[in-house]
């Protein structure tokens, strides 16, 4: 059947909304998949941050203890552990500088990290030498603890809490940047909105200018040719379908009056 005046122009309308609901739906899925997917970036980055911060503190704890016991109490059987601490110490923080997006956070980090080392390794050597050597660290051991470790410990500590909430300081920028993702995922929406409700606007007057009031006419011309005898007639230019049914129906009124003469 040729496609032709009430059906072409439904079909485009119609489809022209089905066009627009596709396109906007696929750009607004996009867009959110963009802002989901910074959103858990975010987030795997925090996360990220505080699981390697919270290694290298219960590292940099494993070594102060360590250090307590061997400068402060004397215990030589520590020197293990200490090392230990340390190598687990900087061993996190190279996986920490591979994996960071931001690496100026780390640099106070690092600084300390290996100053804390140059101080355990010049003590630990010097746990090293003869007896009375020794012996003279241990008196010594208390005011080296509290006068130089402690404090190189604070910074470090410091700098390791720096770096747990380092994330922080590009949620502002990474904030914005979603806001203008949401945005952009919104707007297709709300843009197509606007230009279906105009389609629909448009596609009711067609259809009550072309269509409907021409089938209300018919409808009440017919009625009173049947009713009243009155000569049917349509006010108006009908096109498409609607000329095409009023002609049929002047055909048939007109083969109904041969009949009857």
């Amino acid at each position: 059947m040729k496609t032709t005046g009430l059906r072409k122009r439904l079909m485009i309308g119609f489809s022209s909304i089905v066009f627009l609901l596709f396109f906007s739906g696929m750009v607004s899925f996009v867009e959110l998949s963009h802002l989901s997917q910074d959103t858990d970036d975010i987030l795997k980055a925090n996360k990220r941050n505080i699981e390697l911060a919270k290694d290298m503190l219960d590292a940099a704890h494993e070594q102060n203890i360590a250090l307590i016991h061997m400068a402060v109490l004397g215990d030589r059987s520590y020197d293990s552990l200490c090392r230990a601490g340390m190598e687990r110490l900087e061993h996190t923080l190279l996986v920490a500088q591979e994996e960071a997006l931001e690496k100026s956070f780390l640099d106070s980090l690092a600084f300390a990290t290996t100053e804390l080392r140059l101080l355990t390794d010049n003590y630990l050597a010097r746990e090293a030498e003869p007896r009375d050597s020794l012996q003279r660290f241990d008196r010594e051991g208390g005011s080296w603890y509290s006068g130089e470790y402690e404090r190189l410990y604070g910074q470090l500590t410091s700098a390791i809490k720096n770096y747990m909430t380092s994330t922080q300081s590009s949620l502002a920028p990474r904030a914005e940047q979603m806001k203008k993702n949401a945005y952009r995922a919104v707007t297709p929406v709300l843009i197509s909105l606007m230009v279906m409700i105009a389609i629909v606007l448009m596609l009711y007057y067609f259809l009550s200018v072309y269509y409907a009031e021409p089938i209300i006419r018919i409808n009440r011309s017919l009625g009173n040719f049947l009713t009243y005898h009155i000569p049917f007639e349509v006010k108006g230019n009908l096109k498409d379908e609607m000329g095409e049914l009023k002609d049929k129906i002047d055909t048939l009124i007109s083969i109904s009056k041969q009949q009857k003469l």
